[in-house]
């Protein structure tokens, strides 16, 4: 029996057009989570930060189809990015950069099977960022998102766009947290996908304008 796939059930939020920006309502989802900041280009704190949630991911996957009898596919890796003026963001510059990392989990898996999960890879690996993986909820809410196609260092004017659509529909960035961060799910696997044909979900919370 096939596992339970996330992207399906949820199309609406995985799969926008990357022609026009659309209206999602995000609801609360839970999440491993690590900190950081740097451009992710060259921090080795971000290439360690993605080990460590992709082990202790599919090890959670591990022992919830083994204990539980639930399989599932391990979600996308997604990001949260930020700088201080928000109004600044930009993909050239990236040095400012602050981030998390983070991997979507199953309303089923609990904070027992990720203890054991973390546990279960400290035995078998010495990686730096484990210590620092939490385990929250992130509720977005209302958010326009599109899909950008191509190389991450070419996303600039789908951000512009993106902005311009949450500008011109009468809204504004969601000023409480996570509002003013730009959200990034890489559906395509950057390790074997080539980087004019990467797909990458941009997100952006917003509320009406006051």
């Amino acid at each position: 029996m096939p596992g339970i796939d996330l992207k399906k059930e949820n199309k609406e939020l995985y799969n926008p057009s990357a022609k026009e920006v659309s209206i999602v309502n995000v609801p609360e989802m839970n999440f491993l989570m690590i900190d950081g900041k740097g451009d992710p280009n060259i921090s080795q704190e971000y290439q360690d930060s993605i080990e460590a949630l992709f082990s202790v991911s599919y090890k959670i996957k591990f022992i919830s189809k083994k204990e539980n009898s639930q399989d599932y596919v391990v979600m996308p890796l997604e990001g949260l990015w930020w700088v201080e003026n928000m109004k600044e963001f930009t993909v050239q510059d990236k040095s400012g950069w602050k981030w998390t990392a983070m991997i979507r989990q199953p309303d089923f898996i609990t904070k027992d099977v990720i203890k054991e999960a973390v546990k279960e890879v400290e035995k078998k690996k010495k990686l730096p960022a484990l210590s620092r993986i939490k385990f929250q909820s992130l509720h977005e809410g209302l958010s326009a998102q599109i899909m950008h196609i191509g190389p991450y260092s070419q996303e600039d004017p789908t951000v512009e766009k993106l902005h311009n659509f949450i500008e011109e529909k009468g809204y504004e960035f969601n000023g409480s947290l996570p509002g003013e961060k730009h959200h990034e799910i890489y559906i395509s696997n950057m390790l074997r996908t080539e980087p004019e044909k990467l797909k990458t979900i941009i997100r952006q919370p917003m509320k009406k304008r006051s």
